[in-house]
């Protein structure tokens, strides 16, 4: 069976390169990172490598900008709560009502258990932020703003500069998510009004269990994790060597390939879609088709549920989703979907592409060999459903 992994948002393969880098830091150098003897210092100096690796990726002023943790999730947590904590007198969150749970479950939890007040933005059809209603949201009691770089499950970029500049303008600090966006879009903080930013190393080919906050130089920080002065005591616990430095060479390799990658990968997405919409028909590309990233195609079959063409394609060898990992198993239409008030049938039949530097024209030529039938196949079967049905009196 040829296997095709399409599924790379949420999670990517390691790249080789990334692995061999990572390897002499689970035995031959093993030393802690924060021991003054050789052995911690030659551990030390790979740690600063990475940092500076991460540090170029997203344009950071400084090194010490970068705070390693151990995913999106955490520095997620990290930066809203200390966002919360610097900003006396100010108790409001403002973030959209499409983003990842990392997200919305921690708002959720502050405004349910500590009263703190939140103002959820929505979107229009294309998945694009209502401006106007961000504005209107901000005002003298809004904390922090946190709005996602780029969507996990349609790719749809948002204007975070100019998001982060509104922000400042009330006197709000800025976080984005910008998981799915670093190693896919060009990022440069440093130009920008942005004050957190997250990461996490296995969207962009790198070892899971191991991320990075941004943390720009001056901004008040309350350390999430506490037990020791490791990342200038913002973030306790010995570093996690081997993951830290497979994040600084996954940081690496997509920083010297973003361009070309961004056109080969863009290319082979829209070679995808554009042979769905032909050969297959009465479906939808959601997301905005202007700013997005070029990974990512989230199509809607019509009249099918998404959950049963994953479940076709898997048996075909086939990897692909419905969206985002975390709320797998969920038998809840996309929160993102509902937002961009996709026609309910076609809701329950999203399944998202999502593809990396490891695809090929091949593998794109091979989804198309299985999903016109499969479609056919469930949209047959939901047609004779229909029609053995008893008719309502």
């Amino acid at each position: 069976m040829t296997r095709v992994y399409l599924d790379n948002n949420a999670t990517t393969r390691v790249d080789s390169r990334v692995v061999e880098k990572m390897l002499p830091y689970f035995a031959d150098a093993f030393g802690n990172a924060s021991s003054t003897h050789l052995f911690g210092e030659e551990v030390s100096t790979a740690v600063r490598e990475a940092r500076r690796s991460v540090q170029a990726l997203v344009g950071a002023a400084h090194d010490h900008e970068i705070v390693f943790t151990s995913g999106g999730t955490e520095s997620d947590n990290a930066a809203i709560l200390a966002g919360l904590a610097a900003t006396e007198g100010r108790d409001e969150i403002v973030t959209s009502a499409v983003e990842h749970p990392a997200i919305l479950s921690l708002i959720e939890h502050l405004r349910d258990k500590q009263g703190v007040k939140v103002h959820v933005i929505g979107v229009d059809e294309h998945g694009r932020l209502d401006i106007d209603a961000y504005r209107a949201a901000l005002g003298p009691k809004t904390a922090i703003v946190s709005m996602m770089w780029a969507n996990n499950e349609t790719g749809t970029l948002f204007p975070v500069a100019s998001l982060a500049e509104i922000a400042h303008e009330a006197g709000a600090l800025f976080h984005t998510d910008a998981v799915q966006a670093v190693g896919k879009t060009p990022i440069d903080v440093k130009s920008t009004k942005i004050d957190f930013l997250s990461l996490s190393a296995h969207k962009l080919h790198g070892p899971k269990g191991v991320g990075a906050l941004y943390v720009r130089k001056g901004t008040k920080f309350s350390p999430l994790i506490r037990g020791g002065h490791q990342e200038r005591t913002r973030r306790g616990g010995t570093e996690n060597t081997p993951g830290i430095v497979g994040l600084g060479m996954a940081a690496e390799i997509a920083r010297v390939g973003l361009d070309e990658e961004a056109v080969q990968i863009g290319a082979l997405r829209d070679r995808l879609e554009s042979r769905i919409l032909k050969e297959i028909g009465h479906c939808r590309v959601s997301g905005d088709l202007e700013s997005r990233l070029p990974n990512t195609a989230n199509i809607a079959f019509f009249d099918i549920e998404g959950e049963a063409v994953l479940t076709n394609l898997n048996r075909a060898g086939i990897a692909a989703s419905t969206g985002s990992a975390c709320t797998a198993g969920s038998n809840e239409p996309s929160h993102v979907l509902k937002a961009m008030n996709v026609p309910a049938q076609a809701l329950q039949g999203a399944v998202r592409f999502s593809l990396s530097r490891d695809n090929s024209e091949a593998d794109v030529d091979r989804v198309m060999e299985v999903l016109p039938g499969v479609v056919a196949k469930l949209r047959e079967m939901a047609q004779t459903v229909t029609e053995t049905q008893p008719a309502l009196t």
